[in-house]
């Protein structure tokens, strides 16, 4: 037990549309809340095995992708537990979307997930998915570190979790990066595809991530 002299509050609500006119930047990105007219760039890496292989989505047709991304983009408060909000992944200043940016968009290429898992002891759950094609090269640390960073700073969680397929090494060695520990190892908690899986969850404290400067 660790005493504290003052109790846990989240900053509810929270509504994510604000981002839309100033969004979250990095070197690379720029995170802003999710929009229905993404959803061809978001087809583009949720139907991909690789991905599906890791998150517990079902296979959709293009049309199912379609509503689906259209229900998330509809998630921008977060009041109580079980509220998210997703943040789209737009690549900015690379060649390989200059053609996009010509034509006055910026591409999709993943998205960041914030939710309440515990309103009343202030607790968050970050989540994210990055096309395969843009993997292995820091896009989804500097996503994830930019959505940590405010998420601590604008909510004041006491924690953040992340839960992860225990075989998704990727995501473990960057929940490492941030900072987060491995907790704990839940065995054989899901059945997918004929076959029982794993699950592996990475949190960090408010505290830790301050000593990170």
């Amino acid at each position: 037990m660790t005493p504290s002299a003052d109790p846990p509050a989240l900053r509810l609500p929270f509504d994510a549309s604000g981002l839309a006119a100033d969004p979250l930047t990095t070197e690379r990105l720029r995170l802003r809340p999710l929009e229905t007219s993404d959803a061809p760039d978001v087809w583009e890496y949720q139907r991909l095995p690789e991905v599906l292989r890791y998150i517990p989505w079902p296979e959709r047709s293009e049309e199912e992708a379609y509503e689906h991304t259209r229900t998330r983009a509809g998630m921008r408060r977060l009041v109580a537990a079980g509220d998210g909000v997703i943040l789209a992944m737009e690549l900015v200043g690379e060649p390989s979307v200059a053609a996009d940016q010509a034509a006055g968009r910026n591409r999709v290429v993943g998205d960041v997930m914030l939710r309440v898992s515990n309103a009343e002891h202030a607790q968050l759950e970050i989540g994210w998915v990055l096309h395969p094609a843009f993997q292995g090269r820091g896009l989804a640390a500097e996503a994830a570190g930019a959505a940590l960073a405010f998420a601590f700073e604008r909510l004041r969680p006491h924690r953040v979790q992340a839960i992860l397929d225990a075989r998704n090494t990727a995501s473990a060695r960057l929940c490492e990066r941030l900072g987060m520990r491995r907790e704990a190892t839940i065995l054989e908690e899901e059945f997918h595809d004929g076959a029982w899986e794993d699950t592996a969850i990475y949190g960090i404290l408010a505290r830790e991530w301050a000593e990170r400067g």
